[in-house]
């Protein structure tokens, strides 16, 4: 059964890399208006990236507290 199970998970990533080795299509209408950007613009990241960063802050801080709170009780 290990086997089947390894051989499956085997052919699942060869599979899985030759679906994600295609190019994708090019954008329409080009790549900015010089001509030199990047495809989909200067989309803003600066925000979402404070946000994500204060929900990981957050949640390793209550992982600290609880574990804190174990080691006092025992």
């Amino acid at each position: 059964m290990k086997k089947i199970k390894f051989i499956l998970a085997g052919l699942l990533v060869a599979f899985a890399l030759n679906v994600l080795s295609q190019v994708p299509p090019d954008p329409p209408g080009g790549h900015g208006s010089s001509g030199d950007a990047g495809a989909g613009g200067g989309a803003p990241i600066g925000s979402g990236l404070l946000i994500l960063l204060g929900l990981a802050a957050a949640y390793g801080g209550t992982k600290l507290y609880q574990i804190k709170k174990e080691d006092l009780e025992e």
